[in-house]
């Protein structure tokens, strides 16, 4: 244990005694925090003390994982859940994989749609103002968490290919699905809040990039040019229209403005399935299959990128980051095919 340290407070459980150590793990990694009052302390709690689980994986930019992962967040039993919930593994989405059959809502089901859209947004909301400097995006997880299932609703997310948390928190040179871990955000930094809740049958899902604290004038650019890549295709959406046609009008508007479109990942059907027919790229000259039916529902998300839209893997085989290090921002709405045009559900 290092030397030691002013004006802090031990991290262990309902101790609170002033602390005079810190992890030398973290001070080797340039990790903040992870301070203790002794050694008995450290050596009782020393799984809080984060660390990299892939110290070997090359990053492609400055954004480290910061381990172990907060334990699995319960969902009380009453609540409905997907199929997945206990086995990881999506049944009913797996029974139609490869269908290109656009499933058209009746006037039932799209009220229940309305209804988990609605709650979706109200949990985004409150996730949103939790964003600071200084909060780790396991926090976010945990308010999200509670958001959820205190209005009777379960987090998509959890357990979903046993993707381990109830929302993504996507940060910086992350472009999507990152996993809420003990790592802080930092002034400066722009981080994706995406949610999904399933309630009733139905899923809802929605995501925005945010600001946290002095974001420089290019990550400002960037998130607005996300948003309003989404508010194109948006606004150009009502009946007849083909899906493939969307990524036209995102790729132009990104690239005018000196940005690249994720080719990877699309925007999906939503309804009882979290992801299934249409496939919605939000790219040029894709090759998706569709027009828009009244009754229709489904997820436009572009991830626009400041340098190459090009992706890979962190080795936990969920949080996709860019090729060159650089940002991504996205945001996301569940939108429904009416008789004349559009309706934004979240």
């Amino acid at each position: 244990m290092s030397a030691e340290i002013a004006g802090q407070t031990c991290v262990s459980p309902d101790c609170g005694q002033p602390a005079k150590l810190q992890c030398p793990t973290c001070l080797k990694q340039g990790i903040s925090g992870s301070f203790f009052c002794s050694q008995d302390c450290f050596k009782k709690n020393w799984v809080m003390s984060p660390h990299d689980p892939f110290k070997n994986y090359r990053y492609t930019g400055a954004l480290r994982a910061r381990y172990p992962l907060s334990p699995k967040r319960q969902v009380p039993e009453q609540i409905k859940r997907p199929d997945y919930s206990e086995t990881g593994i999506p049944v009913s989405e797996q029974n139609v994989r490869g269908s290109s059959v656009i499933k058209c809502l009746n006037e039932e089901e799209i009220a229940k749609m309305r209804k988990v859209c609605k709650i979706a947004r109200e949990v985004l909301d409150i996730g949103a103002a939790a964003v600071r400097p200084g909060i780790s995006t396991d926090e976010i997880d945990r308010i999200v968490h509670e958001a959820t299932i205190e209005r009777g609703a379960y987090p998509s997310p959890l357990n979903y290919y046993n993707f381990p948390k109830s929302c993504c928190t996507s940060v910086n040179e992350v472009i999507c699905h990152g996993i809420p871990d003990q790592r802080l955000l930092k002034d400066g930094d722009i981080v994706n809040l995406d949610i999904t809740c399933y309630l009733d049958g139905f899923h809802g899902d929605l995501n925005e990039t945010y600001l946290v604290g002095n974001v420089d004038e290019k990550g400002r650019k960037l998130v607005n040019v996300a948003r309003e890549c989404l508010q194109k295709a948006i606004d150009m959406a009502k009946p007849g229209v083909r899906y493939r046609d969307f990524g036209k009008v995102i790729e132009e508007h990104a690239k005018k403005n000196g940005f690249s479109v994720v080719r990877t990942f699309c925007g999906h059907g939503i309804q009882e399935l979290f992801h299934c027919a249409p496939n919605v790229p939000h790219y040029a000259n894709n090759k998706a299959i569709g027009v828009l039916k009244p009754g229709h529902t489904f997820t436009i998300e572009p991830m626009i990128c400041e340098g190459t839209w090009r992706d890979e893997l962190w080795p936990d085989n969920w949080t996709a980051v860019t090729h060159d290090g650089l940002r991504s921002a996205q945001f996301e709405h569940t939108l429904l095919v009416t008789e004349t045009g559009l309706e934004i559900l979240t």
